[in-house]
C-alpha cells in the first residue's frame, strides 16, 4: 500500500543532480571543444558575458536559499573598516614604530592603537547580540562583509560565545580571504556588489556601523538612503564613535544647506558601548519581554 501511495506523488522526470551524475561523456566529445556537457553544468558556458542576469540570480537565491534552510530570520549588520586591527596586533605594530624611528610610521602606529579600541567593541557587541539572542524565538545573527578588521571583529564575537555568524565576502584584488571566524556553512562569496549590498538588508533589524572609510561610507549612506525614501523599513543605524563621525561627515552643514532634512538625523543614533547599543536595541524592539512576546522583526525586501 505506501508503494502505490509513494507512486502517487513520485518525481516524473530525473533531478539534476542524477543527470549530472550519470551522464558519461563519449570520448570524441570530451575535449575543451566539445559543447556535448549539460548546460547549467558548464561553468565556462555559465560565464559567458550574455549569461549575466542568470549569474544575478544565483548571487540572489544561493544565500537566501541557504539563511531561508537554516531558519535565520533576523540579523544585525556591522560595517565597518578592514583595516582596524585588534589591539595586540596594534600594539606590535607600535613596537616596532618605535624602534624603527620613522616619525611618519609611529604616528601612523599610534593612531592604530587608538582605533583598535573599535576592534574590541565591535567583538563585544557581536558577543553580547548572539548571547543575548539566543532565547528568542528569532535568535538575532550578526552579518559581516567577511574580511579582517572590523569584519572580523564581529564574527569573531559571536564564535567567542558559540554562536554562528554570517560573512558576505567580496571578490577582490585584496582581502579576498574570508576571516576564520565565520561559520562555515554561512560564509558566501559574492561577485557583485549591489547583490551583496542588497542581502546585507534582507534579514536585518539594525546596523550598527563602526569606523571605515569609502566602503563603509558607501554601505552606511544606501541604507540611509534607502530608509530616508521609504524603499526599505525604518530599522536603528547605530554609528559607533560620535567623535568620529561628527568630524567625518557634518550633518549641521547638510541641514543648514537645506541638502537634508532636520529629522533625517534622526535616522541613526550615535553610541559609543557594545551595552549601550544593545540597551537601544532592546527599547526599539523590547527585546527584554519573554520570548512569545518578540514576534518576529525581518519582513523584508
Amino acid at each position: 500500500m505506501e508503494d502505490k501511495v509513494h507512486s502517487l506523488t513520485a518525481r516524473n522526470f530525473p533531478t539534476a543532480v542524477e543527470d549530472v551524475s550519470s551522464v558519461v561523456t563519449p570520448s570524441r566529445y570530451s575535449g575543451p571543444e566539445s559543447s556535448y556537457k549539460l548546460a547549467f553544468a558548464d561553468n565556462e558556458f555559465l560565464l559567458h558575458d550574455e549569461l549575466r542576469p542568470v549569474r544575478m540570480q544565483l548571487e540572489l537565491l544561493k544565500p537566501e536559499m541557504v539563511q531561508r534552510e537554516l531558519r535565520i530570520e533576523s540579523t544585525i549588520v556591522l560595517f565597518g573598516s578592514a583595516r582596524i586591527p585588534d589591539p595586540e596586533a596594534a600594539q606590535q605594530r607600535l613596537r616596532r614604530a618605535e624602534v624603527m624611528g620613522d616619525p611618519h610610521t609611529l604616528r601612523q602606529a599610534k593612531m592604530q592603537v587608538e582605533m583598535s579600541r573599535y576592534y574590541d567593541e565591535a567583538r563585544r557587541f557581536a558577543a553580547l547580540v548572539t548571547r543575548a539572542s539566543e532565547r528568542l524565538d528569532a535568535p538575532i545573527y550578526v552579518v559581516t562583509g567577511g574580511g579582517p578588521g572590523i569584519m572580523e571583529a564581529g564574527n569573531r564575537g559571536a564564535h567567542d560565545v558559540g554562536g554562528k555568524s554570517i560573512g558576505l565576502n567580496i571578490v577582490l584584488p585584496h582581502e579576498q580571504e574570508p576571516n576564520p571566524y565565520i561559520t562555515p556553512e554561512l560564509c558566501f562569496q559574492f561577485h557583485y556588489f549591489a547583490l551583496r549590498k542588497m542581502h546585507f538588508l534582507m534579514r536585518s533589524i539594525a546596523l550598527a556601523c563602526f569606523p571605515g572609510g569609502f566602503g563603509t561610507l558607501d554601505e552606511l549612506f544606501e541604507t540611509l538612503t534607502l530608509v530616508q525614501t521609504g524603499k526599505c523599513r525604518r530599522r536603528p543605524i547605530l554609528l559607533f564613535g560620535k567623535d568620529f563621525w561628527s568630524k567625518l561627515i557634518n550633518f549641521d552643514l547638510l541641514i543648514d544647506t537645506g541638502m537634508i532634512s532636520p529629522q533625517d538625523v534622526k535616522l541613526f543614533h550615535y553610541v559609543e558601548t557594545a551595552e549601550e547599543g544593545w540597551g537601544l536595541l532592546q527599547s526599539e524592539y523590547g527585546l527584554a519581554a519573554p520570548p512569545s512576546d518578540t514576534g518576529e522583526f525581518a519582513d523584508d525586501i
